[in-house]
């Protein structure tokens, strides 16, 4: 079995892993880590863990840790994993990271955008980027895996195939962005209280949220090119999801097939890429819960764009599932394996 420490088990994407890793045949958790919670039991904070999960809460002595498992999860704050990891953890065990402190490679474009100092700039070289239907391979020899963010992942599989092949032109990208309110974290916060969400719908971030960079880096991978981007994110009243609408012009005249060809060449083998049927769109309600990635494209002749869309859960797929698919992959395990639940509905 795969011993698991979890850094972070009571936040909400903490709390997504401990319920994918009770159900995941090959591993068990060995710390459920929460600095706010310590000594306290795991179950009086998610009551749904009841009788489930006889544990209390430690701390995040990330050392102590890393001689009882074999795999960390850090679903912690930005800097946090930075400050505690060190070359004495990584040479006894394996790293997974659902912050953004090692998704991107230039520690200034870190800094500019996450407004802290990075603790640990040695790793950032070694770090692989977790989007598993992109770096695979990568990701199996790996000590230290960044898992990516909800909004990047799902923003870079909605357009990666179409970057890739060069058929669209990148300096007209725009990304609109929705997402469900667990994304902004289970912390206490005024704008996320029920009377200001509900009944509303806003833009935040515009100009300036810190996904742009990210996707910016991915993308610019696939195509080759510097890449730079409008990214949009909205606040939906809902608990999980996010939906990815963008638009982007078309560098040559293409038809449905020849699109559809482009997706099914990176998409048709993957386990939790599902390429849409043509003019059905994605929607939130038909990922919930599940890891899947659900996408599909319409051409627009008449501007001569192509609108890229995907729909996918931002606990599962965007944070918490993706970090259990990155373990599969880091212990040559099925990649699917505690990943198989079907879309929550309704």
């Amino acid at each position: 079995m795969i011993k698991a420490g979890i850094i972070g088990a009571t936040g909400y994407a903490g709390a997504e892993l401990v319920r994918l890793l009770l159900g995941h045949k090959e591993a068990e958790i060995v710390w459920y880590g929460s600095r706010s919670y310590v000594d306290q039991s795991y179950a009086s904070i998610y009551q749904n863990m009841f009788q489930l999960v006889d544990a209390t809460c430690m701390d995040d002595n990330m050392e102590e840790l890393a001689a009882q498992a074999d795999v960390i999860f850090t679903a912690t704050p930005q800097g946090l994993c930075a400050s505690l990891i060190n070359e004495k953890i990584l040479s006894g065990t394996k790293v997974i990271d659902l912050s953004a402190d090692f998704r991107l490679k230039d520690v200034s474009v870190y800094e500019e955008w996450y407004k802290i100092k990075h603790q640990a700039p040695q790793y950032l070289e070694e770090a692989v980027y977790g989007l598993c239907e992109i770096n695979r391979e990568k990701i199996k020899t790996a000590r230290l895996v960044a898992n990516p963010g909800c909004y990047p992942t799902c923003s870079t599989l909605s357009i990666y195939p179409l970057a890739k092949e060069g058929l669209i032109d990148l300096s007209t990208l725009i990304i609109d962005a929705k997402s469900g309110t667990s994304g902004a974290g289970r912390g206490a916060k005024t704008d996320n209280l029920y009377c200001e969400v509900n009944e509303n719908i806003k833009a935040y971030g515009v100009a300036g949220h810190r996904h742009t960079p990210e996707i910016e880096e991915q993308l610019g991978y696939a195509s080759g090119e510097k890449v730079t981007l409008n990214f949009t994110p909205h606040l939906v009243p809902m608990n999980r999801g996010i939906l990815i609408t963008a638009y982007a012009s078309l560098k040559k005249d293409v038809a449905y097939s020849d699109v559809k060809a482009v997706y099914d060449k990176y998409y048709e083998k993957e386990r939790f890429v599902r390429v849409l049927p043509e003019n059905v769109c994605p929607q939130t309600r038909w990922v919930e819960g599940s890891n899947y990635v659900d996408v599909n494209f319409k051409i627009d002749p008449r501007t001569n764009r192509i609108i890229m869309m995907g729909a996918m859960d931002n606990l599962v797929k965007g944070a918490a599932g993706q970090a259990v698919q990155n373990m599969n992959l880091l212990f040559g395990l099925d990649e699917a394996e505690g990943l198989y639940h079907a879309p929550m509905f309704p």
